[in-house]
This record gives structure tokens, C-alpha cells and sequence, in this order.
């Protein structure tokens, strides 16, 4: 849960780092208005399930087949980290096709550069202990959205035997051999649940995991691994019973479609006035945030079978409230481009971010560009406004980025957001989609 005692401190310390991170950048993306957009689009695999689906391969020894990979840049530093542990790895980029063959996988240590730049690199160590029993990783990176400790991970490892030693920024865990356990979560998060399932389906024995997240890429995950040939079924409350293997098999799957990306597109194009379909989107996974869109005034109409959605924008917007909570609640994801378009409606909603601390650094961005928003620890009252105003912003992660273009595509004048790093990991081709339906956006490289 979100420690608003260090949530300010810590708040200034990021966004000084982060201001002279950008500051040194040479790339922008630039947006103006362009009107509503309009049109329908195809959504890319979800980053995080490809991810994690392609770290659950170091659990068997073959050649495994994913398709529906989306070309962002942290799926290319996955496929680094798996090369780097002696994978032999083959990305069709126009395929979206991965070809991952992990027969003789011989490293156990990913490197401090690639945990750096990827927090979800942390997600090898569980079937790296499984395969070898042993990993050695640095402190993970990624978006600086809070602490996002890896305590969970860790007490998980301890309790199935490993011991954990650290060495300035490395951490290392050895298991002579990896047991099964009955681990109960402090709190279900998504990370430590994927990685202490990926150990327990790569051992002999029954693991219970009490508190699990239940998203839906962690489905996704058991899905794969259910195919890989671990016995993995679900008790009440919210536990995961898996039955291990120590003969996974290569798997082929399709990873899900994102729905991130699903909510952020229906946002952008809401912030516009426009239209939008899309055919694949996965409306049972995006249920509650669909009807948010719905309070808010906006016509949502479902597919048949439940499959697709489309977008049809009006005005005025209501304002909605709502708390960001593990699924099925509101995704934390979207939170920050659900800023952007509250900044739009007409009246006064809060925001009350419960899953990270410093989630809300977008906030003196958007205030920028004309948004009325007030701060109190880890909520955020927005008063809609009639219109906002081109800036020169910071984008300080992936949903921050896609917050300040969702603004920027509905400012009067320019907008030119740095730190465009965080969208080209979080996202593949978000500016050439969008350039689909009729905005005005590029990626400027100076």
C-alpha cells in the first residue's frame, strides 16, 4: 500500500533525477490538435504477458514459438537478457513471431545493464533457481513509480529454500535444492506471484501460493505453463495451487491481447471527441474501466460474443471517481491517462491511487497545460477545465508518457513531451497508430 509519509520526499528526489535525465535527451514527441479522431485499429500483444511468457522459457530445455509479440523496446531487452543466458533467439518483427530456443541455456547472472533499464527482467530469477538453483541479478530499474520492492519475491525463495545473500547492488540466491512451499502474499503482487509460480511449475512437489493476483496476464502466464506440462489449479481465497514439473516442454502461444493499450486508445480518442473500434479488444478484462467510460457519458458499445468494444465520444463529460486497486478493480495502468481525460469533464472527480507511491508525477505536467488539479498524499481532485494549453512537458513512465500525448492530442497548440524512452517500452507504434485515426503527432530526433 502507498506510504504517504515518504511519498513527497521521495516524490522530489525522482523528479530531480528525472528532470536531468530528460533534460539531456535529444528526442521529443510532438502533438497538436488535430480534431476528434476516428477509425478502428488492431491492438498488439500485452507487454506484460510477453514478457514474463518469455522469461517462463528458461523452465524448459526446446525451441518454444510466441506469437502476437509486439517490437517494444523492453521485448527487445528481454530477448537480450535470454541471449545473454545463452538462449538463441529470432524476432520477426512483421511476423510478431518469437522463436526462443533454450536448449543450451548455460548463464545463471543477468547483467546490472539490462536489470537496470527492465524491472521486469526480475522475472527470470524464479525459473532460473528452478532450472540451476541458483540467480544472481542486480536491483531492478524501469519506471520510477514508487519502491516496488522485490521483498515478496525474496521471502518466496527463503521459504522454498534458498538463501539470499546481497553485495552492493547484486542480489544472489543458491538452493541446493528448491522446495515447495505454502506462501502466503502480504499483498497480491502481480511480480512475486509470476515468479513464484514459475519456480513452483519447474519443481517436484505442490506449492500453494494464499493472496495471488488473479490479472489477467497472470492467467495468461498459468496458461503457458499449464501447456509446458505443470498441474495448476485454484482454490478459494484467491490461492494457486501448482503441481511442478521437472520436464516442462516448448510451448507455442499467442499472447493476449493488451489491454492497456485497449484503455489507453478508447481514452486518447475519448479526449478528442471521436470514434473508435476495436475488434479484439478484451471487454471481460477491461470491464470496470469501460464503465468509468460509461459514467462519464460516452457510448460503449460491446461486440458480439463480448468481444470488441467501440467508442462513441459526447459532451459534456461527467466527472467519475474511483480507487486504483489490483484486479478486477481499476488498473493502476490507466490511472494516469484517466487524469488526462478527467482534466476534460465538467466538474470536480477524484483519483485515489492505492497499488504505487509516486504514481502521480504526471500531475504537475498536466497542471502545465491549464489542468486544475489539487494533490493530498495519494489522491487527486481534478475540476475539469474547458480546454488545455500546449507545453513543453516530462513524461516520467509509460503511462505518464501516454497521459501527456492524451492531453496534448486535445491542447490548444504544441505540446512537445520528453522522456519519450518510457513510451517506446511501454508501447509499439502508439504514435503511428494514432496517426491512423487522423492526429497529428511524430517523434521529433534531433
Amino acid at each position: 500500500m502507498v506510504n504517504c509519509t515518504s511519498m513527497v520526499g521521495g516524490w522530489i528526489r525522482v523528479m530531480e533525477n528525472k528532470i536531468q535525465e530528460v533534460r539531456m535527451a535529444h528526442e521529443y514527441i510532438r502533438v497538436q490538435n488535430a480534431g476528434p479522431l476516428s477509425g478502428e485499429l488492431t491492438l498488439e500483444g500485452a507487454k506484460n504477458a510477453v514478457l514474463v511468457t518469455m522469461a517462463s522459457l528458461v523452465l524448459t530445455r526446446g525451441k518454444s514459438r510466441l506469437t502476437r509479440v509486439p517490437a517494444s523496446h523492453d521485448v527487445y531487452q528481454m530477448k537480450t537478457l535470454l541471449e545473454e543466458l545463452g538462449a538463441e533467439v529470432l524476432f520477426d518483427e512483421q511476423k510478431h513471431e518469437l522463436i526462443v530456443d533454450t536448449t543450451f541455456l548455460n548463464g545463471w547472472s543477468v547483467s546490472p545493464d539490462l536489470m537496470k533499464r527492465m524491472r521486469a527482467s526480475i522475472l527470470v530469477m524464479g525459473p532460473l533457481l528452478a532450472r540451476f538453483g541458483k540467480a544472481k541479478i542486480a536491483l531492478p530499474g524501469g519506471c520510477l513509480i514508487g519502491t516496488r520492492p522485490v521483498d515478496l519475491h525474496l521471502k518466496a525463495f527463503a521459504r522454498m529454500g534458498a538463501t539470499i545473500t546481497t553485495s552492493g547492488d547484486f542480489l544472489q540466491a543458491d538452493v541446493e535444492k528448491i522446495r515447495p512451499c505454502r506462501f502466503v502474499m502480504d499483498y497480491p503482487s502481480v511480480g512475486a506471484t509470476e515468479n513464484i509460480l514459475m519456480a513452483a511449475a519447474g519443481i517436484s512437489g505442490v506449492t500453494e501460493i494464499v493472496n495471488a493476483a488473479l490479472e489477467p496476464e497472470v492467467l495468461d502466464l498459468i496458461t503457458v505453463l499449464r501447456n509446458m506440462g505443470a498441474h495448476i489449479d485454484f482454490a478459494f481465497p484467491a490461492t494457486i495451487v501448482v503441481q511442478g514439473s521437472l520436464d516442462l516442454k516448448p510451448v507455442e502461444h499467442e499472447i493476449m491481447c493488451d489491454r492497456l493499450e485497449a484503455g489507453t486508445l478508447l481514452i486518447a480518442v475519448a479526449a478528442t471527441g471521436g470514434t473508435l473500434s476495436l475488434p479484439d479488444a478484451p471487454v471481460d478484462s477491461l470491464e470496470l474501466v469501460l464503465e468509468k467510460l460509461s459514467e462519464m457519458g460516452l457510448s460503449i458499445e460491446v461486440g458480439p460474443q463480448g468481444r470488441g468494444v467501440k467508442l462513441t465520444s459526447h459532451r459534456p463529460m461527467n466527472p467519475v471517481s474511483f480507487k486504483t486497486m489490483p484486479y478486477p478493480g481499476f488498473p493502476t495502468d490507466l490511472q494516469a491517462p484517466m487524469t488526462a481525460l478527467l482534466s476534460l469533464a465538467s466538474g470536480k472527480g477524484v483519483i485515489h491511487e492505492t497499488v504505487f507511491e509516486n504514481r502521480l508525477l504526471h500531475v504537475p505536467e498536466l497542471q502545465k497545460m491549464g489542468a486544475q488539479i489539487s494533490l493530498s498524499g495519494d489522491r487527486a481532485t481534478i475540476t475539469g477545465v474547458e480546454r488545455l494549453y500546449g507545453a513543453s512537458v516530462i513524461a516520467t513512465d509509460i503511462r505518464a508518457a501516454a497521459a501527456l500525448v492524451i492531453a496534448g492530442l486535445a491542447a490548444e497548440g504544441e505540446t512537445r513531451i520528453t522522456g519519450i524512452h518510457h513510451l517506446l517500452r511501454g508501447y509499439e507504434g502508439l504514435d503511428q497508430k494514432l496517426r491512423t485515426l487522423g492526429a497529428c503527432i511524430e517523434i521529433v530526433r534531433d
